[in-house]
Order: structure tokens, then C-alpha cells, then sequence
């Protein structure tokens, strides 16, 4: 399989679990007749994005691996033949929670899972309230589509999270993403968080020489908190090629289905010609492990 044919999944989410996994389910079969072998939904796609606020009666959404949302797409993943990225609020034990990607296997298996490492506290986005830090480190997902480097949203600020991934053997690195402005942001600000989100993600493919898959909400969500203002998710779901080439990008505003082939063997050439990785001076980066040069 020389060319990849990939498919990602940017929708809208409400409240109501079973209209939002209907819809996605829809997409998704959508996706899989137009030839697609690999699909990638968006971060939580189940639900809202609760962590707007802090609440314990979020907790409920919370789903066992595997379990009914396993369950449901793997069957979907085998009667279609193709790999689905998953992302869904992991409830490993009591009081011990995650947000969790897992990937299904063709043959509606689970072919591997990762646990969100980077959790980030701001306003609006109180994923620490949630999510305890991922524990299984940076190690990608063997696959019959290839060798997915799965990372999740908050993730793609760092460029650590992308080497290590690059160095186990990804071959795409993969952002399921939940990420918008504040409504009230003035627009250069909006637009310059939407462009710094862009351009650190395609310096992860520049740097590693690999695909970056990253596949974002749309739509607005209130939020119950007094005097929020909720999120625009702001879309732009993109494929970027292993030179940070925009080789797709969806919508700010609108739901889509986003196909695109993506060249299996690009990523040798431009590694051969760019080769980052045999430059690396590993023997001068052990200061890398301290969390500041005081």
C-alpha cells in the first residue's frame, strides 16, 4: 500500500451521548465507502468538552477499557475492515481516570491504547479536576494501516512528546484534539492561537521528517459556570506532510468528513534528504531531563 487513504472526523458534540456516537458512526461509514482505511475522530467525541468546569458528576461518562464504546466502534472497525483512532474518558479504577485514545484493529480488535501524558489546568479547560497523567509512555500503536504515533491534544505543544514518538518507529504522528478560543478573545489573539497551534504541529512533522494527523472539534459549547463564555471550537482539522506541508485542512465552522492519501514512502525520501535524526547530538542533551537550567 503505497498511498494511505485516511479519513478524519470533525463534527459538532451535545449532551446527548447516543445522538453524538450515531452521528459519528454515520461519518465514520461515510468515510469507509468513500475508500478510507483509516479514520481518526476527535478528542471526547462522545460528549461536550465537560472539563469547562469542575464537577464530580462528570465522572459519570467515564467508560471501562474495553467496554461499551470498544465495543461499539471495534464491531464497526470489522464490519468495515479499517483502523479507527478513538479518544474517550478512561476509567482504569476507582478515583483513577484518564483521557484515552484507543485504536481498533480491522478485525475489530484492540490493537493498543495511550493515556494523555501532558494535562493541562487553564481556564476553561480543567483537565487536572479529570485526568490522571498518562503512565505508558510514548510508544506507538503497530497497526495493518502501519505504526501510529497516537498523542492527544495538549500534547502537540511539545516537541518532546513527538521525538520519542518518532524514535520508537511512528510512522504519523496522530493528535486527536479539543481545542478553541474564548468567544470574547479579540480576533488577532484568535488568530494568533490558531496559527501557533498550526505551525507547532507542523514543526513536529518538519522536525521528524513523518505525517502529522490532527483532527479538532467544531462548534460552540457554553459553558454552566457563571460568567463563561464556553468555547469556539475553532476545526481546521489538517494533514501535514513530513516537510510540514498543508496537505489538507478542514473547516473553521462546519462538520466534515476529510479525506486525504497520504504517501506511504514520502517520508524516506525527505529523511534521506533531510536527515535530523543521524544529526542529533544525543551525547549533549542530558540536561533535557531537568525541568530548568537555574
Amino acid at each position: 500500500m503505497t498511498k494511505l487513504k485516511t479519513a478524519l472526523i470533525q463534527q459538532k458534540c451535545s449532551n446527548h451521548r447516543d445522538d453524538n456516537i450515531a452521528k459519528t458512526s454515520e461519518m465514520i461509514r461515510k468515510a469507509a465507502a468513500s475508500g478510507a482505511a483509516l479514520v481518526v475522530l476527535q478528542e471526547l467525541h462522545t460528549s461536550t468538552y465537560f472539563c469547562q468546569i469542575e464537577s464530580p458528576d462528570f465522572f459519570d461518562l467515564a467508560e471501562s477499557i474495553p467496554g461499551a464504546s470498544t465495543d461499539l466502534f471495534g464491531k464497526l472497525a470489522a464490519e468495515l475492515g479499517i483502523v479507527i483512532v478513538t479518544s474517550l474518558f478512561e476509567r482504569r479504577a476507582a478515583g483513577l481516570y484518564h483521557n484515552t485514545a484507543v485504536v481498533l484493529e480491522s478485525d475489530g480488535s484492540i490493537a493498543g491504547i495511550y493515556r494523555k501524558m501532558h494535562i493541562p489546568d487553564d481556564p476553561g479547560f480543567y483537565e487536572k479536576f479529570y485526568f490522571t497523567p498518562g503512565d505508558l509512555g510514548f510508544n506507538p500503536i503497530k497497526t495493518s494501516v502501519g505504526s501510529l504515533g497516537i498523542l492527544v491534544c495538549w500534547d502537540q505543544w511539545y516537541p518532546e512528546a513527538a521525538r520519542m514518538m518518532s524514535l520508537a518507529g511512528a510512522d504519523f504522528l496522530i493528535y486527536p484534539t479539543a481545542i478553541g478560543w474564548d468567544p470574547k478573545d479579540a480576533d488577532d489573539e484568535k488568530k494568533r492561537q490558531a496559527d501557533a497551534w498550526l505551525t507547532v504541529q507542523r514543526g513536529h512533522a518538519v522536525a521528524n521528517g513523518i505525517p502529522v494527523i490532527s483532527v479538532n472539534r467544531v462548534g460552540y459549547e457554553p459553558s454552566t459556570e457563571e460568567d463563561a463564555a464556553g468555547i469556539q471550537f475553532w476545526g481546521g482539522s489538517f494533514v501535514a506532510g513530513p516537510q510540514g506541508e498543508i496537505l489538507v485542512e478542514g473547516s473553521r465552522d462546519n462538520e466534515q468528513i476529510i479525506l486525504i492519501d497520504i504517501d506511504r514512502k514520502r517520508s524516506e525520501k525527505v529523511r534521506q534528504i533531510w536527515p535530523f535524526l543521524r544529526d542529533r547530538r544525543i551525547d549533549e542533551y542530558a540536561e533535557l531531563v531537568r525541568r530548568y537550567r537555574d
